[in-house]
């Protein structure tokens, strides 16, 4: 992959949150600035464009001036769906997508999953401990399988980016940049981060 080519940077904002009591975790505060935000500000730099997925609230999201693209089958069906809308509505062949609930990402993380690819049509984030297939590099190219997986029912991120040839890249390096936000007693204590 030529780092060159224009990557578009997804925050992927459009789950039901059920571990946060339901409410739009993307919304949610810390350090004073929305979660989403703290996203978008670290893949910026690293990206011509962000766009946000997001299926509620989505007049406060467009207040931000980023392109919202809500998914395009009903239901929150997962993160899938949202990669499937953005493949639908957004130009382009690469996308670095990437939860709303990952305030910490690293600033290179496109160039270090670009540059470890190796051919794939997708990589994703492996800490040392877990894979994070939601913070994944993808290419368009998996839109095909992506609408048959999802029409046949399935949801499972891991399960289908295996099938499209794609693999873990480590950042076991920097673990601690893929913490992730699901609970108030979560969000509570990196409110206490110094």
């Amino acid at each position: 992959m030529n780092l060159d080519e224009v990557i578009t940077g997804v925050v992927l904002a459009g789950g039901k949150a059920r571990r946060m009591g339901g409410a739009d975790k993307g919304l949610l505060e810390l350090d004073g600035k929305p979660l989403w935000r703290h996203v978008a500000d670290a893949l910026a730099p690293q990206l011509a464009t962000v766009v946000i997925s997001a299926n509620r609230h989505l007049d406060i999201y467009q207040a931000s001036g980023l392109k919202v693209i809500p998914d395009s089958i009903a239901d929150f069906p997962g993160p899938l769906a949202g990669m499937l809308s953005v493949f639908q509505q957004v130009a382009g062949d690469w996308f670095l997508f990437c939860p709303c609930d990952n305030p910490y990402i690293p600033h290179n993380i496109v160039d270090r999953l670009a540059a470890q690819r190796h051919g794939a049509p997708v990589v994703w984030v492996h800490d040392g401990e877990r894979d994070h297939p939601t913070i994944a590099l993808i290419n368009r190219s998996v839109q095909p399988q992506l609408t048959a997986y999802l029409q046949a029912g399935e949801r499972r991120v891991m399960i289908f980016m295996r099938q499209v040839g794609g693999h873990a890249i480590d950042f076991s390096d920097c673990k601690e940049a893929f913490v992730n936000v699901n609970t108030p007693e979560e969000l509570a204590k990196w409110q206490k981060r110094p």
